[in-house]
């Protein structure tokens, strides 16, 4: 059952939309759940729109209020499907969550490898999809009281901003720079948003076990410590900081990704 917090009475009535929210055991679904523990409506979003059904059903037997919507960050009427929905049925959004990724080159090791199909579909999901989604959800955020934007990073993308310090060609070249390029959309998102009081930031989740039925990444935390931190940059404070990477809580690269 949720529990209550400080932070409850801040989120209570607030709707939260996570993307890349489908999967049982992933990072989209424990950050809904954390979300939805302090009293935020969690409404996940993925491309299965049967699987991410599944996992808002479980979360509302859990006692949590969460819906499910479809969003294919490849396809942009999902974006505007989904923002109308939300707008019938919230009229605003509190936390919007650019969690949906995908790796399609992890097995390449060199920039001038690299498939241009395999990177455009990075970018797709990773930059251009979260971007136009920001512009579908922004009169929704604006609606919202203290709306918050977080963008979902990885420690691929410091391989890219190490530059020439990296002792090694750049892995999965088309994933690491387009996480790269999302901290840096997310930033310049910062500086546009400021004066409508949204506060936008990035968080290194670090590494954590999402696939127990693999088994290859149990050296990993568990998900939901690093949930925890991403809906913790979905509560930040008015006047909070902004175009920020974080990684547990601490800035990362000196904090400011944006003046």
């Amino acid at each position: 059952m949720p529990t209550a917090s400080s932070s409850d009475a801040y989120a209570a009535g607030r709707v939260a939309l996570v993307t890349g929210a489908s999967r049982p055991h992933g990072l989209g679904v424990a950050v809904a759940r954390e979300l939805a523990a302090h009293g935020f409506h969690a409404v996940l979003a993925g491309r299965d729109l049967d699987e991410t059904r599944r996992r808002a059903e479980e979360m509302s037997a859990d006692g949590f209020a969460a819906t499910a919507v479809r969003i294919d960050l490849s396809d942009p009427a999902t974006f505007t499907e989904a923002a109308a929905r939300l707008d019938a049925e919230f009229g605003r959004l509190d936390a919007l969550i650019h969690n949906a990724a995908l790796m399609p080159d992890w097995d390449t090791f060199r920039l001038l490898e690299a498939d241009a199909g395999a990177v455009h579909a990075a970018f797709e999901v990773t930059v251009f999809g979260p971007w136009a989604l920001t512009q579908a959800c922004l009169p929704l955020l604006e609606a919202a009281p203290a709306a918050r934007i977080v963008t979902v990073s990885s420690g691929a993308a410091m391989q890219v901003r190490a530059g020439t310090a990296l002792p090694r060609p750049v892995g999965a070249p088309g994933y690491s720079m387009a996480k790269f390029t999302a901290d840096a959309l997310t930033a310049s998102l910062a500086v546009e948003l400021r004066d409508a009081g949204i506060l936008a930031n990035s968080v290194d989740p670090g590494q954590f076990a999402s696939h127990p039925e693999l088994g290859d990444d149990n050296d990993g935390r568990p998900t939901v410590e690093s949930a925890r931190w991403v809906a913790w940059a979905a509560m930040l404070p008015a006047g909070g900081p902004t175009g920020v990477l974080f990684e547990d809580g601490k800035p990362v690269d000196h904090g400011a990704l944006a003046d």
